[in-house]
């Protein structure tokens, strides 16, 4: 065989890593095993616990799927029947036979069958799986600033590799967990993976991405890898633990995260230190910035809406639908399904109306579609709701991602670790405070009460998103200043010129000071 031969792949291999596609192929597979892990556990946790811990503590009774009320409540000669249908407890005597049992429930009761018992042990559940999915958004929270400036300082190739690593041990714990301790343990090594691997990849996505309508596009698509990992992980696990076992959807992504890894060793070379050319903006100044914390808020308060959901929405459809097991998963299937359509539309769509409008919209349908949720009697009904809330979360993500990188370009240095750390940040905090408070908010005034406040919040936050309509940009300030040349761009709305590169350490020196 000729020499050339020999050398075709790896001249495939090069031409590969140079490629801004398959950057973008490599962070849109991260993220859709990151978010598939983080959903695939949303209809499999509270009724693993409820097998586990419920019935393992009453194994002497009959399977609790299959009963009406619990042995406690035996009070001779009189017992209490629940009817699901119109939410009333009726007491008949003990002597009553099925039928009459059946037919003094109500009309047109549920089956029996699908209706859990012990009421009390899943009101206390709500805390607990609550606290179980916070636990990956607070261990976020505290890895994400190191994270980003990590990445200044090394690069983003190497982080990304060792959130693959984690996420994969992550996984793997998840298959074989069997008490509520490991359970957790997992979910908060889950929040170390995706650290690394949202905080990297969007800052990669960003650099390589310069022109803002290029990278707006490009974070449209990573974050459809988002919202495929979302729609499928729910559905997915709910199948799988239905009619497989526990450990056999996580099994199945350990498998995925093993090929995304060795796509990893093929593109992004993480062996490579590439550490920044240029001082990145600290956090701290990012912090200050108002343009920066309102799209940050734009991102926590609407993804807020959804943590809640994860953990009290198929725990109230065991009490008051009677819901089976994989109905509990499919219930946000038309979240997802409308997440993947409203990314991938305003991904491009955005640009051309505004983003603070498309972001301002989809708060106010956020706040409108969790105000409806309350109001479904069945599966069927939450269709609408959960359809556009998804649809109304992508037009946040999708607008409210490539701002952040677009906010930076205007107002400080080029670097975007650490604006996407704070962008991962305001993510996690919505899915850190959403199901940690979530549980407790529903055992204290009930679920409708605790839809109506998140939706009340987003409906007011919307008119905020305003203020991001015009922000001003940095090189205006200096050139009132008269400390730098206006850049020229045909990305921003003002007229800029541009600054000579490549930047000296002077030059950065002298932008710090000018802030």
């Amino acid at each position: 065989m000729s020499p050339s031969a020999h050398g075709t792949p790896w001249q495939c291999l090069a031409a590969g890593r140079a490629s801004r596609r398959l950057v973008l192929v490599v962070v849109f597979v991260a993220l859709l095993l990151d978010n598939m892990l983080l959903t695939v556990v949303v209809p499999i946790v509270p009724t693993f616990l409820y097998t586990t811990e419920y019935e393992g503590a009453n194994s002497s009774i009959v399977p609790a799927w299959t009963e009406l009320a619990p042995p406690a409540l035996k009070v001779p000669p009189f017992s209490s029947v629940f009817s699901y249908s119109d939410n009333t407890t009726l007491s008949i005597l003990s002597s009553s036979s099925p039928t009459e049992l059946e037919r003094g429930a109500g009309s047109s009761p549920p089956q029996p069958s699908s209706c859990p018992e012990g009421q009390e042990f899943l009101a206390n559940e709500n805390v607990r799986v609550g606290l179980l999915f916070a636990s990956k958004a607070l261990v976020q929270l505290v890895v994400n600033p190191a994270v980003g400036v990590l990445t200044n300082r090394i690069g983003y190739h190497i982080p990304m590799f060792i959130g693959f690593i984690i996420m994969f041990i992550s996984t793997v714990m998840f298959a074989f967990a069997g008490s509520y301790t490991l359970l957790f343990i997992a979910r908060a090594l889950q929040g170390i993976g995706s650290s690394f691997s949202s905080v990297a990849g969007l800052g990669m996505l960003a650099s390589v991405y310069t022109d803002d309508l290029e990278r707006g596009n490009a974070m449209g698509v990573a974050l459809g890898g988002l919202a495929l990992g979302v729609l499928i992980g729910a559905p997915f696990g709910s199948v799988m633990y239905e009619f497989v076992g526990k450990s056999s959807p996580f099994l199945v992504l350990a498998l995925l995260a093993l090929l995304d890894g060795a796509l990893q060793l093929c593109i992004l070379q993480p062996s490579k230190i590439s550490p920044e050319s240029t001082r990145g903006t600290s956090l701290v100044t990012l912090l200050r910035d108002p343009f920066i914390l309102v799209a940050a808020g734009a991102l926590c308060f609407s993804n807020m809406g959804v943590a809640m959901l994860e953990p009290t929405l198929p725990i109230w459809m065991m009490q008051t639908m009677c819901s089976p097991k994989w109905q509990l998963g499919m219930a946000f299937l038309p979240a997802s399904v409308s997440y993947l359509i409203g990314t991938n539309l305003f991904g491009l769509l955005a640009t051309r109306m505004g983003r603070w409008l498309c972001s301002l919209i989809g708060m106010a349908v956020v706040g409108i579609s969790l105000l409806c949720v309350p109001l479904a009697t069945n599966i069927y009904g939450l269709i609408i709701p959960n359809a556009g809330l998804g649809f109304a979360i992508g037009m946040v993500d999708s607008s409210m991602m490539p701002t952040m990188g677009h906010l930076v370009d205007l107002r400080h240095s080029s670097i975007y670790g650490n604006v996407y750390a704070i962008a991962d940040v305001a993510f996690c905090m919505g899915f850190a405070i959403g199901p940690s408070t979530g549980g407790a908010i529903v055992r204290a005034v009930g679920f409708p009460w605790l839809m109506i406040i998140i939706g009340a919040i987003n409906i007011a936050y919307a008119p905020l998103c305003w203020y991001l309509r015009n922000p001003p940009a940095k090189e205006e300030k200096m050139a009132i200043l008269g400390q730098g040349c206006p850049m020229q761009t045909n990305s921003y709305a003002a007229q800029k010129t541009l600054r000579h590169f490549p930047l000296t350490d002077d030059s950065d020196v002298e932008a710090e000071n000018v802030e």
